[in-house]
């Protein structure tokens, strides 16, 4: 049973996607969402992920084995190649968190030649910005309009913080990134939070995903073990104490009465 994942840069403990992200899938699937869309990598197909972006992915293993790679574009380095190589940056229009790139012929041969150069899944330091260079040429080469978003610096402006959270409280990432993402400065979140929602960010989304939590196990018959990382909770036992002090009852409880019901 394989199970690898190679990689260029620093792998977010968040769901959030804090660099543009390349991936490629070797073998295996790998499935996305970002709060209001859902997308498919499958074996031998390739996309990039938008930065500043929400998303949660669940993999799958191909006769069991998974393998992938991970490629990220820090500002830093697309600031030395974009001066490096004069590149200009037009307009991007699509606004996907996840754009699927279309097949090239340069692609399977590139992700060849990266896997000798890894170590325990990171590759030498030596041959990482290389690579990473290659594999934007080879990018941009194939789609010119890219540069729109490679070479954006922008960072998110201010937006409605009420219909952004009520999008996107099943993600697992800190006050601080909700506020990063809402345009707006931690202390300038929680006032604006307080003001719309009358709580504070962490009562809120508590309370805001066992909600969800009790409609999916009542309604849908979902199981909790199901359940609790796609609301963002962090492990089962934190879910199940946080359910039963709200609820006054253990999530398998209400799935028990539910399943007596019927």
């Amino acid at each position: 049973m394989s199970r690898s994942n190679y990689h260029i840069g620093v792998i977010s403990p968040e769901q959030f996607v804090a660099e543009h992200t390349f991936a490629y899938i070797i073998k295996g699937e790998m499935q996305l969402y970002d709060g209001s869309d859902s997308y498919v990598l499958r074996s031998g197909e390739c996309g990039l992920a938008r930065k500043n972006r929400l998303v949660r992915f669940k993999k799958e293993k191909e006769n069991g084995e998974l393998e992938k790679v991970f490629v990220f574009f820090d500002e830093q380095f697309l600031r030395a190649f974009q001066e490096k190589h004069k590149q200009g940056a037009r307009k991007f229009q699509p606004g996907e968190t996840i754009s699927r790139l279309p097949e090239n012929n340069f692609m399977p041969s590139f992700i060849q030649s990266l896997l000798p150069h890894y170590d325990h899944g990171k590759i030498n330091g030596a041959f990482a910005d290389i690579k990473r260079e290659e594999l934007l040429i080879i990018l941009l080469q194939a789609q010119p309009e890219l540069a729109g978003l490679f070479f954006d610096y922008g960072v998110p402006e201010k937006i409605n913080i009420e219909e952004f959270m009520n999008r996107n409280y099943q993600f697992n990432v800190s006050t601080s990134r909700f506020a990063y993402l809402t345009g707006r400065s931690l202390s300038a979140f929680k006032r604006d939070f307080k003001q719309v929602f009358n709580d504070t960010p962490s009562h809120w989304l508590v309370q805001r995903r066992l909600q969800e939590a009790y409609f999916l196990i009542d309604k849908k018959n979902q199981k909790p073990a199901k359940i609790y990382l796609e609301l963002g909770f962090e492990t089962l036992p934190h879910f199940s104490y946080a359910f039963k002090k709200h609820f006054g009852m253990a999530p398998t409880e209400l799935a028990d009465q539910k399943r007596k019901r019927l």
